[in-house]
């Protein structure tokens, strides 16, 4: 049984009445459509009524859409549906995570690097503020992976680092932030992301650790957050061997996903963890559910074994009817289907969802949009970019640039992301306001720069050599790693010059570039690709602003000779 006066319910007698008479009045498949979380990828009626014309879900997830529309499918969602619906978003970095126009603070990672809790507090209330104008109410985040692994893919800027203390920090403040709004939060990714090189995505990742040293890190952190009333978790598609041998007392030879375990779900985050909150599994369709389980079986196998949401679909009539044929089979027991509906029931009455439905307050109007990217909220985003971009290493003495020193720049951006032209077109221009005159690498152009004469020729043409790294961290991608034009082994633009003409690299997401350009004398994380970061980072090259970030990770990878 759920206690729903408990934490962090905390309903009163007339909210349980309410949970309970509706799960009184629903049948089993009504129950099992409550157990679905969809993506709405368009915010127009006509694909809203293609999802709701035979189906009663409990809650969505969208994807960005224009405000106005936004706002428009969050009101016709909540008016359509009999039982107030949860709309959640990924709202990780900002408003954005909801609609184009919404304020970008930054990725957590840059907040981390401000180490100021306020600018975490800033980014939940962001989130919260902008969420709730276009009608959502629930966010994906924080992030409380650990980017233990500076080879994981997936982690990386998503994180507030390394460190679970700041970890701890950072998420209680952006948790403040976002409550504050009424919006509520799903801590993620349980057991733990960023131990495994991999991403979940693609494959399902392992968590490592011993129970003792994961007590000491992310226990620590989740712990922490369900002590201070955290409505909701995510649990990841993230095996840890040693929670499934903490129950079963023998090796665990299989590697299964938490979002299937029994032992990870309602053992330890239950039962350990006291959690009494809802559970969200991460998407469904990840292939690090999918690779190890018969999806007929994991569908209704999620929540037998203690999720109470199952996130996305796969095909969406055919996951309804696995959920449904694992209910008339017995496979997701009565027992447990009505525990998971009441907590999501309980949610909603925490939320005061009825009510506002019932006085129509739970529907957004237009003036509510104003706090959309209003002037608070890009005036803190410019702070946070101000105070999070970091300086990791300039052995060469070579900041502040000079225009009457570096005039002529070689400027080449590395990675392959839509993102590119826009980067790069905003980089030159800055640059060349400034009084650089810029050259872009062609590689075609710099084909025997190898022979003896043409170092020197090279070393007589520039006087800077500027690296932009737009590796974008994102999901279904096994490396985040830097990739080079290099026919001839030695490579064309690899930086071997550096004792020849000076050279700066600058990164717009991972953090871990030095890896593979140890010879770079002069390194900066900027954490993220947005133009605020752009434009902040060019001050900082020219000596408009001071550099003042403090790395969250360790940007030399435990390797000491990348520091010099």
């Amino acid at each position: 049984m759920v206690d729903l006066k408990a934490k962090p319910f905390y309903l009163n007698d007339r909210q349980i009445a309410w949970v309970e008479k509706t799960l009184a009045g629903m049948s089993d498949d009504q129950k099992a459509e409550q157990l679905f979380c969809p993506m709405l990828q368009f915010a127009d009626k006509d694909f809203i009524d293609h999802i709701l014309q035979d189906h009663e879900f409990g809650s969505f997830m969208m994807r960005p859409n224009g405000a106005a529309d936004t706002q428009k499918a969050c009101n016709y969602l909540q008016e359509q549906s009999k039982i107030p619906v949860l709309i959640a978003a990924n709202f990780e970095d900002g408003g954005n995570g909801i609609m184009p126009e919404g304020t970008y603070m930054g990725r957590q990672m840059l907040v981390a690097a401000t180490d100021e809790e306020e600018q975490a507090y800033r980014l939940g209330k962001i989130c919260g503020s902008e969420g709730m104008a276009v009608g959502a109410n629930w966010a994906f985040a924080p992030v409380l992976d650990i980017d233990y692994n500076y080879l994981n893919p997936i982690t990386n800027v998503r994180t507030y680092g390394s460190d679970p203390d700041r970890t701890i920090r950072m998420g209680r403040a952006y948790i403040r932030g976002l409550t504050e709004t009424g919006m509520i939060p799903s801590i993620k990714h349980f057991p733990g992301d960023g131990v495994d090189y991999r991403d979940q995505h693609l494959i399902t990742s392992v968590n490592t650790m011993s129970i003792e040293k994961w007590e000491e890190t992310y226990g620590r952190i989740y712990r922490t957050m369900i002590e201070d009333g955290a409505m909701t978790a995510m649990v990841g598609h993230i095996a840890m061997p040693a929670m499934e041998e903490h129950f079963d007392g023998e090796p665990c030879r299989k590697v299964i996903p938490a979002s299937n375990s029994r032992n990870i779900m309602t053992g330890y985050l239950r039962g350990e963890l006291g959690f009494n909150g809802l559970i969200s599994t991460d998407a469904s369709p990840m292939v690090g559910l999918l690779s190890n389980t018969i999806r007929k079986e994991s569908v209704p196998d999620a929540i037998e074994n203690g999720a109470d949401v199952l996130l996305f679909t796969k095909d969406l009539d055919e996951d309804v009817r696995y959920m449904k044929e694992g209910i008339q089979s017995g496979r997701l027991s009565r027992a447990r289907l009505d525990e998971a509906v009441t907590r999501i029931l309980a949610v909603k009455a925490a939320m005061h969802l009825p009510e506002q439905k019932a006085d129509g307050s739970i529907f957004r109007h237009e003036t509510d949009l104003a706090v959309v990217a209003c002037e608070e909220h890009a005036r803190w985003a410019r702070e946070c970019a101000d105070k999070g971009v970091t300086l990791v290493k300039d052995t060469a003495g070579l900041l502040p640039l000079d225009p009457g020193k570096h005039r002529r720049v070689l400027f080449e951006l590395l990675g392959d992301f839509p993102s590119n032209d826009r980067v790069k077109a905003q980089f030159i221009a800055l640059l060349e306001q400034e009084g650089f005159l810029v050259t872009q690498y062609e590689p075609e152009t710099l084909e025997t720069i190898f022979e003896d004469s043409e170092v020197e020729r090279f070393k007589s043409k520039y006087d800077l050599v500027i690296y932009i790294g737009n590796v974008e961290n994102a999901s279904n991608k096994t490396t985040a790693r830097l990739n080079w034009h290099a026919p001839y082994g030695a490579g064309n633009n690899i930086p071997w010059f550096v004792e020849v003409v000076p050279t700066l690299f600058i990164s717009l997401q991972n953090p871990y570039h030095l890896l593979d350009v140890p010879m770079v004398k002069t390194y900066i994380n900027a954490y993220s690709n947005h133009d605020l970061m752009i434009d902040t980072v060019v001050e900082k090259l020219v000596g408009k602003s001071e550099f003042t970030g403090q790395s969250p990770v360790d940007p030399f990878c435990g390797k000491e000779y990348l520091r010099y």
